[in-house]
């Protein structure tokens, strides 16, 4: 008797603990970024789990698609998903240049403006406010342009930001 008690009380703790995590519909999801420049991601919501992956880039975004308690259930670029803690992220908007080569930063949201500087895959800059094509970025190096929303990580297929 003592042994069913204590199997129904595992089955029971078992199952609360994982309808607690809760998986955000795609309407839900929303983009972050990496709070600091080493960020553990691990296997599972808890620090017991295995460390997957390090972050090594601040400012890095990333996109929310589960929660559980502290934790946070990410995905990159890469569709890498893992946990990671809710206080290594934050809600700042970063985008990430994911097309290959060098990427055209224009004056004005338009492929016919000027080209005033040229970003490589890899880079992340923060995003200022993206219409329906076009992103305006900050560099670290304090340029200030606009990207085709078509080579970042980090926003919404139809999302604004204003």
């Amino acid at each position: 008797m003592r042994l069913f008690l204590l199997l129904l009380l595992f089955i029971f703790t078992s199952g609360n603990a994982a309808a607690s995590i809760i998986e955000l519909s795609p309407a839900e999801t929303r983009f972050v970024a990496m709070r600091a420049d080493k960020v553990n991601a691990r296997s599972g919501p808890n620090i017991r789990y295995p460390i997957e992956w390090i972050y090594q880039q601040q400012n890095h975004p990333v996109e929310i698609i589960a929660e559980y308690e502290q934790w946070r259930k990410i995905r990159d670029f890469e569709g890498t998903t893992s946990w990671v803690r809710k206080n290594l992220l934050t809600n700042a908007r970063y985008a990430l240049v994911v097309e290959p080569g060098q990427n055209d930063i224009y004056r004005k949201d338009s492929l016919n403006a000027d080209i005033i500087a040229r970003a490589e895959n890899g880079t992340v800059a923060k995003i200022k406010r993206c219409n329906h094509s076009f992103c305006l970025l900050e560099f670290e190096n304090q340029i200030e342009g606009w990207m085709s929303r078509s080579v970042l990580y980090g926003i919404k297929k139809d999302e604004e930001i204003k």
